[in-house]
């Protein structure tokens, strides 16, 4: 896979350079590359912004820049190949597990990381008719700039190819998987040594019965979900839970409803 940042400052961009991102990249699994926009500026002091029309606070980025950028990068693809373009923004679509998993099948992404408020919308709307754009927010709230989303998503999307991670089974159980079932937080997980500080391992994980672990785990992964993210249970599909599951709900104070989907007393429900 190739990744392309395009940002202001590029050394926001070194932690790439290590963890499970730098050793794919040293293992020629990740092709990074790193551009510094101002590159592609004319005057002595590589001004990338300017104020915004019709006023207003912050400065805008200005879209000469980026367009040279974005055409030079993009023509440097082999065989006419064109990159999705993700453009991190609060006021975009959430960035997903499901999101994660779809962009780590893509040949080729390139980021715009922007400052300031944000790149011209011409920007935007341009390459929007050339290529596929995402805008993607990892967030409801407001950073000073798109490259910390940046090194979120990249190590979201990398750690899914093949060959990153140790096992290539470790990603199927994440929290937010995709799959048939509801996406649940994960439960607790514990390592030797078996007693540390007076606190024990749960004896079921020692027993060697693997449906008992198989199930204690998928309660643990109820509990904490009820306790930390109920809007993943509450917003499960009808018959995401097996009979197991449906008595572990009960007992954590969870109704089934007679659309077969869960709910709690006292919750809202949207019509």
């Amino acid at each position: 896979m190739r990744l392309d940042v395009v940002t202001i400052f590029p050394e926001y961009l070194e932690p790439l350079n290590v963890s499970l991102v730098g050793k794919a990249r040293a293992r020629g699994q990740l092709d990074v590359r790193v551009h510094d926009l101002r590159e592609w500026t004319h005057d002595r002091h590589n001004t990338v912004d300017d104020t915004p029309y019709g006023g207003g606070p912050g400065m805008v980025m200005k879209p000469d820049p980026w367009g040279e950028a974005l055409d030079e990068i993009i023509g440097s693809g082999a065989d006419g190949a064109e990159p999705v373009i993700v453009v991190p923004t609060p006021s975009g679509r959430p960035f997903t597990q499901e999101l994660a998993v779809e962009l780590s099948g893509k040949p080729w992404l390139v980021f715009t990381p922007a400052r300031y408020e944000g790149i011209d919308r011409r920007v935007i709307e341009e390459y929007g008719e050339r290529c596929d754009v995402r805008e993607v927010s990892i967030g409801d709230y407001v950073l000073a700039g798109g490259e910390a989303p940046v090194l979120v998503m990249v190590e979201a999307v990398a750690r899914l190819l093949p060959g990153v991670l140790g096992n290539a089974a470790s990603h199927q159980d994440d929290s937010f998987a995709p799959g048939e079932m509801a996406q649940l937080l994960e439960g607790p997980v514990y390592t030797k040594p078996p007693e540390w500080r007076g606190r024990e391992i749960p004896e079921v994980l020692v027993s060697g019965h693997h449906g008992k672990i198989a199930r204690w785990r998928r309660d643990q992964a109820l509990a904490r979900t009820t306790a930390n993210r109920p809007d993943l249970i509450a917003g499960a599909e009808a018959g995401s839970f097996d009979k197991k599951d449906r008595q572990t709900l009960a007992e954590l104070g969870w109704a089934e409803g007679e659309d077969g989907r869960f709910w709690r007393p006292g919750q809202v429900v949207e019509e």
